[in-house]
């Protein structure tokens, strides 16, 4: 029995952080019990536990998932805790030491914000030099630097992290960071030195590209080391006019257009700094997780191109920055360009629109190793210029850089392109999930758009422990919200821009928080944000309110169906659905998440309130929006997914609207048509509906649209519209065109939760019981998934053998239970790990098309005869699109159609839709005994 990842507000070892009461979790492996029966949390004062100042006892109460700490914590102090479990078959654990370390807390600050005394456009370094009396036991440094900030003691870096003091509404709140720098200190002299550069605080930063100042107009910092030498006196070292400037080899930089970095230069002056009153009452100990290289990646390749370019293929559109190693002549100068892709087999950067993307460094002849300071990049190309002589791939890095979130979840398939585009998923969330949840890594953008944030966020929580990220999101959401009466800005932090108040968009203010406790368990997450869910619940019921008080939410500025292709108009961005049909339905949706989350915090007259409000909704969105005969007034993709999702539909008329959808789907050729609304859940609603095959068949389309489109033209990531790329591969246009744009990529969530059936339930939230309920299809061989939840790490997966058997197999974790839905499934017909079902003790029951099962922790191996066959049988009434992508079949069909009709069927592309050799025959006059030869030859291909 082992107790593992000891987390305190789910993250390990936290420094400095803003914990309030803190939350401990863990989860139990290895082990054969199965239920928990006690635990005792143990917290002391030093790692030997000599001192301990609390002892819970062994407590049945205790649930791994948040134990929060009754404690009142004092400012600058270690704690060490433990853990010690029992489990129901006699087996008792104890967990090694971890450890949170508070910051200031209330306690006042004695350094002071400085300034240099030169130009505020001039990137400084401040300087202190200080004398160090004895050996040092331990030494802390509390700082915020503005905009962004790096410290260096006796030269080296403090701190493994970048891009400090990190993005958020700098006018409400600004985080200070803690370092400890014990190793770096030295007896007698010592030197401090701290780098400041732009970021969104002072430079060039906004949606129009061309902002700055938005929230600062001069450097800034605040400083405050506290050294506790061996024996036992402290000092502290403070920002304050003591501490020098000078100037900085950065010449110039920000957050679009990169670094120019002068190596030659030398500071010749030192400057005085001053004294800023920008106060303390922002000051908040951080939130953020730090952000930090996550991994490194050599070039794939050195192309050198036909416009004699040479540039470096990482082989993965990435974001961070590129790292290398020189000893250039001095004043040589190098400069690397960052791009997305290449055109006509050249470098191109013309879709970051404004953005120069470029670091520029000038050599100063000794070997050095070069990086950019204040700034990133979107990218997987890189041009290099300047580089003298042979240059080697070997002495190029790519640092892969983002929050410091835990990967928990994988998904793999007997398809290839299946297992590229969830890489490509989670790629684009390694991207654009850099403190803040941006849209986009690389244009004159990066920002916090919140409906893609939103509609992501499911598939963040499988992919990423992403609670301590969103938890600091939506902290600062609701920040903005404060002066706006509720609105959400359409990005957080909302930097400049002052439109709100969209669907869909805003609605990720109650959406993530659920989500996020939907994942987690942690209750914590829905007491902060309680007051900006219902706030924004609250705005709507005022504009609803001011406009007539229908119930509906017909005014007001709104996305829409973003990017989606069913827009009457092809230049409009809205798409083809209703705006007033979205913004009611989300109006709907998040009035029932704020009565259930009313309800998880035990406020049941504001859980009746808004569960009222939502159900008048309802009622008004179905006489305003649908027939008196059930039929949907909007058709469309998205309108339909909506409608199912959100249980929007008369009761009486589901199975109509279902079908409804599928003649929707058949017009459009069983091809995408939905944006960033439709496009996350209507694979929920087909699969979930009974229409599986189409959800499959929309995941397995690879021309355009579709998922595998962009896989299949060698995308690493995910795209920002359907065709960011043409099939020749050019770039579709350069106005709004990203290629690392995660919104589309919800859709692994969609494969976690269906395909291989993995669904955390709101009664037992945190993974703490779940429906397993995995959707086979014999399109595919055979899937699993494993993901590490709160609870402990749950495997599922299914495989179609050669007889048409279907193999199961699930892991559910310790302390945790699931039940299980098998498809077209006999009880007498289970084999459980090589036992028939009558012969276990395990509870099951049988249904019309699925047999129940109630299983509690541990690994199960399930097989059977499915009553219906999921073998792949082919025939002329096959979509034709699938016999060409088969090995076997491609060339009998091929074949045939060239000598009976004398056409290639591969020329036809996007024309074929879904259309079968049956459904052709009359346009092709194929005669019936040809289509009949033809079935006997495909029947027989296994």
């Amino acid at each position: 029995m082992k107790i593992i990842h000891l987390k305190t507000n789910r993250v390990v070892n936290p420094l400095g952080f803003d914990l309030g009461r803190p939350r401990f979790s863990y989860t139990v492996t290895d082990t054969k019990g199965q239920k928990q029966v006690a635990a005792r949390y143990v917290v002391a004062l030093d790692d030997e536990f000599q001192n301990v100042i609390f002892d819970s006892g062994s407590r049945k109460d205790i649930n791994s998932l948040a134990f929060e700490l009754p404690l009142e914590l004092i400012p600058r102090c270690r704690y060490f805790w433990r853990v010690e479990v029992w489990a129901d078959n006699g087996e008792h654990a104890t967990s090694e030491t971890a450890w949170f370390e508070t910051a200031k807390l209330n306690e006042a600050w004695k350094g002071t914000w400085i300034t240099p005394k030169f130009n505020k456009t001039i990137h400084p370094i401040l300087k202190k030099s200080l004398l160090l009396k004895g050996p040092v036991a331990s030494a802390r440094v509390y700082v915020c630097g503005l905009g962004l900030y790096e410290i260096y003691i006796n030269g080296l870096k403090a701190g493994n992290e970048f891009l400090t003091p990190n993005f958020n509404n700098y006018h409400k709140w600004l985080q200070y960071q803690t370092y400890d720098v014990t190793e770096l200190l030295q007896t007698g002299q010592n030197e401090i030195s701290v780098r400041l550069g732009n970021g969104l605080y002072k430079g060039r930063f906004g949606f129009d590209g061309h902002s700055s100042e938005i929230y600062g107009n001069t450097f800034a910092l605040l400083y405050e080391m506290v050294v506790t030498y061996r024996d036992g006196s402290t000092e502290i070292i403070v920002s304050n006019d003591s501490w020098t400037a000078e100037q900085s080899q950065i010449i110039s930089g920000n957050l679009y257009d990169g670094e120019i970095y002068d190596a030659t230069f030398q500071a010749s002056e030192s400057y005085p700094v001053r004294e800023v009153e920008l106060g303390y009452d922002r000051l908040k100990a951080r939130l953020s997780l730090p952000v930090v290289i996550k991994e490194k990646r050599k070039p794939l390749e050195v192309i050198h191109t036909p416009a004699g370019e040479t540039v470096l293929d990482m082989g993965q559109n990435m974001v961070g920055w590129i790292e290398y190693r020189t000893n250039a002549p001095k004043g040589s100068i190098i400069r690397l360009q960052y791009g997305e892709v290449l055109q006509e087999g050249n470098f191109y950067r013309d879709n970051l629109r404004t953005a120069m993307a470029e670091h520029q460094f000038t050599a100063d002849g000794r070997e050095t190793i070069v990086r950019p300071y204040f700034t990133y990049y979107g990218f997987r190309y890189v041009k290099v210029e300047g580089w003298i002589g042979q240059l080697n791939s070997e002495d190029f890095t790519g640092c892969v850089l983002y929050s410091d979130l835990d990967d928990t979840g994988h998904f793999e398939t007997d398809n290839s392109l299946i297992n590229r585009l969830f890489q490509n998923a989670k790629w684009g969330q390694k991207g654009n999930f850099l403190d803040v949840p941006t849209d986009c890594p690389q244009r004159d953008e990066r920002m916090g758009w919140t409906g893609d944030a939103q509609v992501f966020s499911g598939t963040a929580c499988f992919n990423m422990d992403s609670y301590a990220f969103f938890n600091k999101y939506c902290y600062d959401l609701g920040s903005e919200q404060e002066e706006r009466q509720g609105e959400v800005p359409v990005v957080v932090p909302a930097a400049n821009i002052r439109v709100g108040g969209s669907s869909a968009w805003g609605d990720a203010s109650v959406i993530i928080p659920w989500n996020v406790y939907l994942h987690y368990g942690d209750v914590t997450i829905l007491q902060q944000q309680f007051e900006s869910m219902k706030g924004w619940a609250d705005y709507i019921i005022k504009k609803d309110t001011d406009s007539g008080g229908r119930r509906l939410w017909t005014v007001g500025f709104h996305f829409g169906d973003w990017l989606s292709l069913d827009s009457s108009n092809p230049d409009s961005p809205f798409g083809g659905t209703d705006k007033d049909f979205i913004a009611s339905a989300y109006y709907c949706y998040s009035t029932n998440i704020v009565a259930k989350a009313a309800k998880v915090l035990g406020q049941e007259a504001e859980a009746a309130y808004y569960e009222r409000i939502s159900k008048e909704i309802k009622v008004a969105i179905q006489e305003e929006f649908f027939t008196i005969t059930g039929r949907l007034a909007i058709d469309t993709q998205t309108a339909y997914a909506v409608a199912l999702f959100m249980d929007l539909v008369p009761k009486d008329y589901i199975d109509k609207v279902v079908e409804a959808l599928r003649k929707r789907l058949k017009a459009d050729r069983n091809h995408l048509k939905t944006g960033f609304v439709g496009t996350p859940y209507l694979n929920h609603v087909l699969t979930n509906h009974g229409c599986n095959d189409l959800a499959y068949t929309l995941l397995l389309n690879d021309d355009y649209p579709s998922w595998l489109y962009a896989v299949k033209l060698g995308a690493t990531t995910i795209w920002e519209r359907w065709n960011s790329v043409l099939p020749d591969g050019t770039i579709s246009g350069t106005g709004m065109n990203s290629l690392n744009h995660y919104a589309y990529g919800a859709i692994v969530e969609w494969m976690y939760r269906c395909m291989a059936g993995i669904n955390p339930v709101e009664e037992a939230p945190g993974f703490q019981r779940v429906e397993l309920v995995p959707q086979p299809d014999n399109r595919l061989k055979w899937v699993k998934a494993t993901v590490e939840t709160a609870s402990g790490t749950y495997r599922s997966g299914w495989e179609i053998d050669k007889e048409g058997r279907l193999d199961f197999t699930f892991d559910i974790p310790f302390n945790a239970s699931a039940r299980i839905r098998l498809p077209h499934a006999h009880l007498k017909d289970l084999e459980i790990n090589g036992v028939t079902w009558e012969f276990t003790d395990i509870t099951g029951e049988q249904l019309e098309e699925e047999v129940l099962l109630e299983l509690f922790s541990g690994s199960y191996s399930i097989s059977y005869s499915p009553t219906k066959s999921y073998l792949r049988i082919f025939s002329t009434k096959t979509p034709l699109i699938e016999l060409l992508h088969h090995n076997e079949a491609a060339p009998l069909i091929r074949t045939m159609m060239s000598e009976q009709v004398k056409v290639n069927p591969d020329d036809l592309g996007a024309s074929i839709g879904n259309s079968s050799l049956r459904d052709l025959a009359a346009f092709y006059s194929l005669p019936t005994h040809i289509l009949d030869q033809m079935d006997e030859r495909l029947s027989q291909i296994k």
